[in-house]
């Protein structure tokens, strides 16, 4: 391999992108404009060779063009410790198969690979339980597949929202009020029969307002937050499900709610988190594909992708 930065990339199909809004996006720019070599890889591309973790890659060319964003250029094999740096980017579902691509990861890390975020790190914060770390950041929260259980929680706080474990982008997420009539199939539908572990959490009617997402580089917070507000007679704030997006300094409390957590996402190797704000409390802490950055970056007119930069290139140094 040519000599030089060499930045790996684990993500979504590029082609299936849209990039005006994708994060990953962003940062494949910032590497190039910074004359990264980029080495881009699928989940499905990574195996393992013994001890040596290797990966299937494609060079790539990236432009600022929605229509025509990227020309793939060489494609060969290599050991992952020939890169400087792997990005870990790809979207959930986290399943068995992403688990596994960490393991892949980790032991390209142990080889001396800067691994963002750090593979074991993703395996351990699940991005809804991870907030359990932080409970004077979060409201009351419960965690159950026992349909009565749940079913308690719905009547002594009589106004909630429910959700997997394991969703995005606003799937499967209910809002269940006491006396609803269809508590109970929500909770099948949920829980997948009682199969699976899923949350409760008091609602928050701040919801209107927006589900803020914030963005944090190595425990540090971006001074932004993009407020996804969601649209008439809906109670999700996902882009996904249709809200609209507005951007706004931090308050001080999401300042305080940051600084709540940053030592603690820099002592997993998490450099590039996402938390979701609503109201006063942290909803979720996103590890696996954080996305905001190029509305912040558009909004005011910050680069975001040169602050993750900026703190990589000073791990490499080190």
């Amino acid at each position: 391999m040519p000599k030089g930065h060499k930045l790996g990339i684990v993500m979504d199909p590029i082609e299936s992108i849209k990039p005006w809004k994708d994060s990953s996006f962003a940062m494949l720019l910032e590497a190039q404009a910074r004359g990264w070599q980029i080495f881009y890889f699928v989940l499905s591309d990574l195996f393992m060779d013994n001890d040596i973790a290797r990966g299937l890659y494609q060079t790539l060319r990236l432009y600022d063009d929605n229509q025509h964003w990227f020309d793939y250029g060489e494609a060969g094999s290599c050991r992952l410790d020939e890169l400087d740096v792997i990005l870990m980017r790809k979207d959930p579902p986290f399943d068995l198969e992403y688990i596994y691509g960490t393991y892949i990861l980790e032991q390209a890390e142990e080889n001396g690979v800067l691994v963002v975020n750090k593979p074991a790190s993703l395996r351990d914060c699940n991005e809804k339980l991870f907030t359990r770390v932080f409970p004077q950041c979060c409201v009351d929260t419960l965690v159950s597949r026992n349909p009565e259980i749940l079913k308690g929680f719905i009547e002594q706080h009589r106004d909630i929202i429910i959700k997997p474990l394991d969703g995005m982008g606003g799937q499967s997420i209910f809002r269940v009020q006491a006396g609803d009539p269809n508590t109970n199939a929500i909770i099948e539908a949920v829980s997948k029969h009682g199969r699976s572990q899923t949350m409760v959490q008091l609602y928050i009617p701040e919801i209107r307002d927006g589900d803020k997402r914030i963005l944090l580089v190595d425990g540090v917070a971006i001074p932004y937050a993009l407020a996804r507000v969601p649209a008439a007679g809906e109670h999700r704030g996902n882009i996904a499900a249709g809200a609209s997006t507005r951007g706004q300094p931090l308050s001080e409390r999401d300042q305080w709610l940051c600084d709540q957590i940053g030592d603690e996402l820099r002592r997993r190797g998490l450099l590039f988190v996402g938390i979701d704000v609503i109201g006063d409390y942290i909803t979720e802490i996103n590890v696996t594909s954080p996305t905001c950055i190029r509305e912040l970056d558009q909004d005011f007119n910050i680069n975001i992708s040169a602050e993750l930069f900026e703190c990589i290139e000073q791990r490499l140094s080190v």
